[in-house]
């Protein structure tokens, strides 16, 4: 998401998307260290809904990606990137954040976790994310050059909502 974003609307306009990537998923591996873990041992159906919900928000977000009008100018593309607000919150009904944020609280921290250890791995995995995400941003801000045309940039976005469709799969297909 962040490559396209870079590769649609630049670093500048982009900025909020990744620091709200970063901050959302150290707050979530705080809740997560912090207790919410136990709502899934006590209702493993919360963990279906999760799930589902996750699946159907990042089809809805493939879409949007994909059927982003291109266009191209001598100015910043036209559009509107994704938030701070809203990446914060994507992290909760995103399954690799999931993922990740229940793996670093069970393997990083020692079990059972003590609020100091939980802050330690967030922070931690915070601080690891934003050199990672920013090598996306990058990625498609570099794009850009190739992507002179509406045609290409058309192309381009129906690619990447593709394969966040397609990284559905470890998901769908256990």
């Amino acid at each position: 998401m962040l490559l396209a974003s870079g590769a649609n609307f630049g670093i500048q306009r982009t900025v909020p998307h990744a620091a709200g990537v970063v901050f959302g998923f150290t707050f979530m591996i705080i809740v997560i260290g912090l207790g919410a873990i136990q709502v899934f041992q006590s209702f493993p159906i919360a963990q279906s809904v999760l799930t589902v919900t996750s699946i159907i928000y990042l089809i809805y977000l493939a879409y949007k990606i994909g059927s982003a009008t291109p266009k191209i100018g001598n100015s910043a593309r036209s559009g509107t990137p994704i938030t701070f607000l809203q990446a914060a919150a994507f992290q909760w009904v995103n399954p690799k954040a999931w993922a990740m944020a229940l793996a670093a609280i069970t393997i990083y921290s020692p079990q059972p976790p003590t609020n100091y250890n939980v802050i330690v791995v967030a922070l931690i995995f915070g601080a690891i994310n934003l050199p990672s995400i920013s090598c996306w941003l990058i990625l498609g801000v570099q794009m850009r050059r190739f992507l002179t045309t509406n045609e290409r940039l058309r192309v381009f976005n129906w690619t990447m909502a593709s394969l966040l469709i397609i990284s559905l799969y470890p998901i769908l297909v256990p």
